[in-house]
Formats: structure tokens, C-alpha cells, sequence
């Protein structure tokens, strides 16, 4: 598999927003990064659950904890313990860690930014636990990030399956196309989250392309690109990392410092 980004995923990738390479990590790969993921998910629920109350707190159903140096944020339901997100997870595990410099990963990415070098900007595990994984609703990444970032156009992300996704286990959807009107209107339906989802009048949900990929596969997509999924109606889960990067000489976005990544030889 050549690392470095080939001539037809950069076209797709500035007409459509996105491209896939499929199976890139193996079998052992894969049972190595599940088995990371899962440290993590344990660490994190310790810390949710024995945290100072005050560091717990819900805006419009959606409940977070801050802990450590990243934010867990559980599933709906006012009794769950299920962790629905952690971001960052990357000072959790250094095996994770150590993935956000995978040749695999960055080569593409600095092909996209066209640079020798590219810098972390966050990165999130997302799990979808067998009949319980939430939905997330259609948005884009950038207005979440507009207020700390002055470079949004420029913040690749890339999305590293650890199950195999479809339909029935809420896999990940994109609108084709929708990252090159850059900042689109969200909801003005009162709630504090509401302006952060993209408002439906502005896009053509029943063009979504559904990324129904296997185990390993990668998706590099603009954070422009309106996004969303399903829940999680199956008795599979759907676990997956999203790693966005930014161009060198910038700092991260929860942590402090810059973590930064060369082009291979």
C-alpha cells in the first residue's frame, strides 16, 4: 500500500470532503488497538466515577465529566455509566499514543495540509456499545472548534475503525460535498447545543454516503464535511478513533504543548 496520498484520494478529497482506505491495520493490529481502547474506557469510568461531583454536569441531556486531561461524556439515559466519548484519549494509553504517528495515518495527512510536517490538533474515541450507542446528530466539527481555532479550513481528520461499520451498528455518514460551503447554519431550536448542529434546510440528508467499511479501515474527512450516524441497533459495537491534525507550529486543542509528526522517509 503506497503511504503517501495518491492523485485520485486528493481529488475525491477536495470535490467530495473525504476518501477510504480500507483494512489498513491487520487482524493483530486491530486486537492490539481494541485491547488499548478498552484500558481506556476502564480508566476513564474509575476516574467518572469516583470524580469530584463538581466536575460533572449536563448541557441539554448531554452529561460530560472532566477528568484527568480529557472529557468523557456518557450515554443519555440519567442512570447509564456508559461512556459514549473520550476526548482526548491519547494521554490515556501509550500505545494509543503512539498511534497518532503511524506513518499510515500522518503520510496522507500531510499530503492533504502539503506539508513536511503536521501537528496534533485532538483526538476522540467514540463507542457505540451493542443496542445502547446513541446517535450522533448531523453537524459539522469546525463551528465546534471556530472559537479557538483560526485555521479550521486546515484541520484534517481521520477516522480509524476498530469494528467493522454498517447500517445496522450506526455507522458513520457524510454528505458529499458539503465541506466546500464551509460554515453552514445550526439549529435555532433554543438550546445551548442546538446552534453546534447543522441545520437540515442546508443540506441533502438523503445524499449521505454511509461508510460501511471493515475493521482497519481509515476515512479522511474535511472538518467542513456534514456528518452524523446512527444508533447502534445491533449486538455488535462500533468503536472507532478520530484523530485531527493541523499544520505544524500549532498547539493542541485540550492539551497544552504541541505534539508534532514528520513525513516519512
Amino acid at each position: 500500500m503506497a503511504l503517501r496520498i495518491q492523485e485520485a484520494e486528493r481529488r475525491r478529497y477536495v470535490n467530495d470532503g473525504f476518501f477510504v482506505r480500507e483494512a489498513v491495520f491487520d487482524a493483530g493490529e486491530l486486537e492490539r488497538l481494541r485491547a488499548a481502547a478498552e484500558r481506556v474506557v476502564a480508566r476513564a469510568a474509575e476516574v467518572a466515577r469516583t470524580a469530584d461531583p463538581t466536575r460533572a454536569y449536563a448541557i441539554d441531556g448531554n452529561r460530560y465529566v472532566e477528568a484527568e486531561r480529557s472529557t468523557i461524556q456518557l450515554e443519555h439515559a440519567p442512570d447509564s455509566s456508559t461512556i459514549r466519548v473520550i476526548e482526548p484519549f491519547h494521554p490515556l494509553d501509550p500505545e494509543l499514543d503512539h498511534l497518532l504517528g503511524d506513518p499510515r495515518i500522518v503520510d496522507p495527512v500531510c499530503g492533504l495540509l502539503g506539508e513536511e510536517r503536521v501537528a496534533l490538533w485532538t483526538d476522540k474515541l467514540n463507542l457505540k456499545r451493542p443496542r445502547e450507542g446513541s446517535g450522533f446528530r448531523w453537524h459539522q466539527d469546525s463551528p465546534y472548534w471556530g472559537h479557538a481555532c483560526k485555521h479550521c479550513d486546515r484541520l484534517p481528520n481521520v477516522m480509524i475503525a476498530l469494528d467493522d461499520a454498517d447500517r445496522g451498528n450506526g455507522c458513520f455518514r457524510l454528505i458529499p460535498g458539503s465541506h466546500r460551503r464551509g460554515f453552514l447554519p445550526g439549529l435555532s431550536d433554543g438550546t445551548r447545543l442546538g446552534p453546534l448542529f447543522t441545520d437540515p434546510a442546508h443540506f441533502e440528508a438523503g445524499k449521505a454516503w454511509l461508510a460501511e467499511v471493515p475493521a482497519g479501515s481509515l476515512v479522511f474527512f474535511d472538518s467542513h464535511i456534514v456528518h452524523g450516524s446512527e444508533p447502534n441497533r445491533s449486538n455488535r459495537a462500533r468503536r472507532a478513533m478520530v484523530v485531527t491534525y493541523q499544520p505544524p507550529g500549532h498547539a493542541m486543542f485540550k492539551v497544552a504543548g504541541t505534539r508534532e509528526f514528520a513525513l516519512s522517509a
